[in-house]
């Protein structure tokens, strides 16, 4: 399960641009937690701490606790903006989740046993078609990653999804497909040579 995050808040009383650029100048940022049925809340966290968290990595798939005024609330980062020119933290927007909440997720795909992966040992080239897959999964059991086994993959081999173990409830949101994820493709040298041995095999069949 990905691992979360803790941020101390305070209630904003003031909205509107002059009070969020108020608030940057005192190290913090505006953010919002809205969802579960409940009325959405205008709060302040701390700079610093939220960008460290940002870089990271999985800001929008780790849950956080956000404590404000001593009440705990589980939540998960669903959007935030970044300056246009000074690339810092501007807003972030929370979401409220409970153990009966199922997020829609990105979850990145870490590739295994390279080093023994028959297909690149022999000179292939991994291509990656996602670096991530999107999945429904319950709030409470999102996995830091997905795994692929390159162990058995070979040249020219093409791996979908169905080769990663998916936690339990976790489900990619395509389903009318098996969908790739990366594939094993062979060196161009080695193309070349299987292209050419194709061409005088098949010159040698008509001339028979």
């Amino acid at each position: 399960m990905a691992t979360g995050y803790t941020l101390e808040a305070t209630t904003r009383d003031r909205v509107g641009k002059g009070a969020a650029r108020a608030l940057r100048r005192e190290g913090f940022i505006p953010a919002v937690i809205y969802g579960d049925k409940k009325p959405a809340f205008p709060i302040s966290i701390p700079m610093k701490e939220t960008t460290l968290a940002l870089r990271k990595g999985g800001f929008l798939t780790h849950i956080a606790t956000i404590e404000v005024d001593g009440k705990k609330h589980q939540v998960i980062a669903k959007d935030y903006q970044l300056h246009p020119v000074r690339d810092e933290l501007v807003h972030v927007d929370f979401l409220r989740v409970s153990k009966n909440t199922t997020l829609t997720v990105e979850i990145p795909v870490h590739f295994l046993n390279e080093e023994t992966c028959p297909g690149l040992k022999r000179g292939g080239v991994l291509n990656i078609v996602r670096h991530a897959i999107e999945v429904n999964v319950p709030a409470d059991s999102i996995p830091e990653a997905l795994e692929l086994d390159l162990s058995k993959a070979d040249l020219g081999d093409s791996l979908h999804v169905s080769l990663i173990s998916l936690p339990e409830g976790c489900e990619p949101t395509i389903t009318d497909r098996d969908f790739t994820i990366a594939t094993i493709a062979a060196p161009a040298g080695l193309k070349e040579t299987d292209d050419e041995e194709t061409e005088a095999e098949e010159a040698e069949e008509e001339a028979e």
